[in-house]
């Protein structure tokens, strides 16, 4: 090596080492527990710029990774101690909101036994949550709360029972006379009917929504979204001829019978996220009859054309987070109201396709229905 060749590597090196401390100092080291650990659990942890810090206990490990979204996406490499404890941090600062992660061991793939679990990719995920600024709107608050309860109903056309959980708003129990629109809200692919409870806390949204007045209550009915199942990737191979079936001709008239509802077209929605909201769109425009709100929560869009010679709907609700189409979604809203429709827009701003963006969106969307 030329005495040349040395001075620019040693340049290089310094600079590169500057780099990295000016990033490691610009880090806050105010880094507490995730809400979403395991009882007295440590870490994860999550600073108050959206940093999250891991630690894993591997001694005889070789390699440790933490795989962050949906699917595993993206990568932080954790660092082996002494101790046998395995750290790491993200690079940068994550979006406000829940995320799923798992930890990949050696090459396999496991949970992180700190975080609590949730149903995302397909499996049981480690969920750990990222503190958003707007974090009030599903905070769980001194007000009267509904309740979400398991019900179990009868699937001629698959031949199963199938499992739905339903939210009933606060007062349900007690004002016996009292009838209430029906939501039907789904989730996204890989997730199943506990998503929207459990991630997206959609019962504390309508219990503080209520609470403040600013909106109508009414029921939300949550089941999962599948009756052949498909892999990522093959989303092309899913029909929703028999989750249509499951959802007009079976778990409608089950809800009605046994639930104290407005049943009919005017007191129905459906909604979803991601997958849900492909579902939303197909079976919406299939059977124009049955729901009279819609809302598609990152999951497409509509096109007057499509809605062209329908049953009108009341109203039709797109959103999407500002990092994902939020262009194609605020177009869509502008020529519906040309047609002639009620179309109402939102973009979660600083979001992606991630549950702080489909939190924001229910809280939209929930005083817009059943005007």
């Amino acid at each position: 090596m030329t005495l040349k060749t040395l001075a620019a590597f040693v340049v290089a090196t310094m600079i590169s080492i500057s780099s990295y401390s000016q990033t490691a100092s610009a880090i806050a080291e105010d880094f507490k527990p995730s809400s979403l650990n395991q009882p007295g659990q440590e870490y994860p942890q999550v600073n108050s710029q959206g940093y999250a810090r891991f630690r894993i206990l591997a001694p005889k490990a070789d390699s440790v990774k933490v795989s962050l979204g949906l699917g595993g996406r993206g990568g932080t490499i954790l660092k082996k101690g002494n101790d046998g404890y395995w750290t790491g941090t993200t690079e940068g600062p994550m979006d406000e909101g829940f995320h799923y992660y798992n930890v990949t061991v050696d090459g396999g793939k496991f949970n992180d036994p700190g975080a609590k679990n949730y149903y995302g990719s397909v499996r049981w995920e480690s969920g750990i949550e990222i503190p958003a600024h707007d974090q009030d709107f599903y905070a769980l608050k001194d007000v009267p709360h509904g309740n979400v309860q398991q019900i179990l109903f009868p699937s001629k056309s698959t031949g199963t029972p199938r499992r739905a959980f339903v939210y009933t708003p606060p007062g349900y129990e007690k004002e016996k006379s009292k009838k209430y629109p029906v939501l039907y809200l789904q989730h996204g692919w890989g997730e199943d009917e506990t998503a929207w409870s459990n991630q997206g806390h959609a019962n504390l949204i309508m219990d503080n929504l209520i609470a403040e007045g600013k909106t109508k209550p009414f029921i939300i009915v949550m089941t999962y979204g599948m009756t052949n199942e498909v892999k990522w990737g093959k989303m092309r191979d899913f029909k929703i001829d028999g989750f249509q079936t499951v959802l007009t001709e079976e778990l409608i008239p089950y809800v009605d019978a046994n639930f104290r509802t407005v049943s009919n077209r005017d007191n129905r929605a459906m909604a979803g996220l991601s997958m849900g909201g492909m579902e939303t769109k197909t079976i919406t425009l299939n059977k124009p009859e049955v729901f009279g709100y819609y809302g598609l929560l990152s999951g497409g869009v509509y096109a007057p054309d499509d809605l062209n010679g329908k049953a009108k709907p009341k109203l039709v609700f797109i959103s999407c987070g500002g990092k994902e189409r939020p262009d194609g979604v605020n177009k869509s809203a502008t020529d519906l109201k040309a047609a002639g429709y009620n179309a109402v827009s939102y973009v979660s701003d600083k979001t992606g396709h991630e549950f702080q963006t489909w939190r924001r969106s229910l809280h939209e969307m929930a005083p817009l229905l059943f005007k």
